[in-house]
């Protein structure tokens, strides 16, 4: 039987097949070993005026199955942690081909940045269709070194927080490109959330949305982790007109109670969907949506409105104008590892 390309089926095998090549390099992901990189900015859209180019951004709310959204977790001594992270993140119904990952690691005293290559490289090895979009690694040390029985001292805690909102910034710089409709800040030692969280807390269609982060027990019991998570009430209030500017205000410690009223104790029986607004926020798991962090609210490592990090992200945001929820009856678990 003789082969002639000049045949109509023949034709049409070759233009599936260049198709299929075509749609396998522009699909596949990638994984960058390095510490950092520079990338060519992608946007959804663009045109050309006398003025130069002018960039037009597709609605967020028009197709949110297909927006893309950038994880991003900062590391110190995480190696035991690791696994589980990326086990959970890999069980998410969410495509991972719309999901890329970025770490910065900092004042690691384990081989973090190495186990995180080898899981990288387990990853992105498989098919393309079940690879995430890219996994990259940032490594950036502040000089930073205070033993995990110190971490959570009150005293401590303001510089704490002030370096760990540094290293969340320049994470932040170094990974957000164009092309992402959200940012995802997900903590690595998280050990428990729905699969389909990534659909749940973008349904709720808010600026900044945060679940409601439990202690996982061995004994099952509601215990709270995240009290970040919080309102502001008029005991609140009043208690910061005599503060002193810089004085930062910390939940969770007998030494300054604050009067807030944390979101893990409040009621959680109405409703996965029932939102509540939040004047502060943690990131175990929070969802923003990405032009808040373009637009310029990001992670204060100074005292702002008396708050630093996380909270004062949320009392930035909120100060411009974005909306910051929380949702009481979503419950995702924190390890116990302090």
């Amino acid at each position: 039987m003789s082969f002639s390309l000049n045949t109509k089926n023949n034709k049409r095998l070759i233009i599936f097949a260049l198709i299929f090549v075509l749609s396998f390099f522009y699909f596949m992901p990638t994984f960058s070993p390095h510490r950092s990189l520079s990338h060519k900015l992608q946007v959804p859209s663009s045109y050309q005026t006398n003025e130069g180019t002018q960039f037009t951004f597709k609605n967020l709310n028009e197709d949110s199955q297909q927006a893309k959204i950038l994880v991003l977790t900062p590391l110190k001594d995480a190696v035991p942690y690791l696994d589980r992270y990326f086990e959970l993140l890999d069980q998410t119904t969410y495509p991972n081909h719309l999901l890329s990952l970025a770490f910065l690691v900092s004042d690691t005293t384990d081989n973090t940045i190495e186990e995180l290559h080898r899981h990288a490289e387990t990853l992105q090895n498989r098919f393309w269709w079940n690879r995430f979009h890219d996994i990259r690694v940032f490594h950036k040390d502040f000089k930073f070194d205070l033993p995990n029985d110190q971490r959570h001292k009150y005293e401590m805690q303001p510089l704490r927080r002030s370096v760990m909102a540094r290293s969340r910034n320049y994470l932040l710089s170094s990974a957000l490109r164009d092309e992402f409709q959200y940012v995802a800040w997900v903590d690595v030692d998280v050990v428990r959330y729905p699969p389909t969280i990534f659909e749940d807390l973008m349904a709720a269609n808010e600026d900044v949305v945060v679940p409601n982060c439990l202690l996982d027990r061995e004994d099952g019991a509601f215990y709270a982790y995240d009290k970040n998570n919080w309102q502001e009430t008029d005991q609140s209030m009043e208690i910061q007109k005599g503060l002193d500017e810089d004085f930062v205000l910390l939940e969770g410690y007998y030494e300054f109670p604050t009067h807030r009223y944390l979101m893990v104790d409040m009621p959680t029986h109405l409703g996965l969907d029932y939102k509540v607004p939040l004047d502060g926020v943690g990131a175990t798991f929070t969802l923003v949506k990405a032009n808040v962090h373009r637009e310029g609210a990001n992670f204060p490592a100074y005292p702002f409105h008396h708050q630093v990090e996380t909270e004062g992200f949320a009392k930035m945001a909120k100060a411009m104008g974005f909306s910051v929820v929380g949702l009481p009856s979503y419950l995702i678990y924190h390890i116990q590892n302090h």
